[in-house]
This record gives structure tokens, sequence and C-alpha cells, in this order.
């Protein structure tokens, strides 16, 4: 039960008349640049417990 090609269309033309044409670029820009910061705070996370699983095998051998 996704977003259809019709519910997509509903939410670009909300998004046009809410906001404009001139400010989706800068908010499509904002948008990337927080889901930037994000996936690589989780990738920096992901690292961590890598490391401490790796950390752990060792002290029980």
């Amino acid at each position: 039960m996704g977003i259809g090609p019709g519910g997509i269309i509903l939410i670009i033309i909300l998004a046009l008349i809410l906001f404009g044409p001139k400010k989706l670029p800068e908010l499509g820009k904002a948008v990337g640049h927080t889901l930037r910061e994000f996936k690589s705070a989780t990738k920096g996370l992901a690292d961590d417990d890598e490391e401490d699983k790796k950390n752990k095998k060792q002290d029980d051998l």
C-alpha cells in the first residue's frame, strides 16, 4: 500500500502551492544536506557497533 502516482502528483502540487516554485530548490537542498548528515552519523554508529563486537570476540578468546 504505497503512494501511487496520483498521490505523488498531489503532494507535488501541494508543495508548489505552500512553498512556491522559488523555495522548493532551497528546501530540496536542505533536505539533501540533512539526509547526508544523518547517513554519515548512522554509518559512524554502525562502525562503532562492529568495532565493539570485534573487541568482545577478542576478549572472549
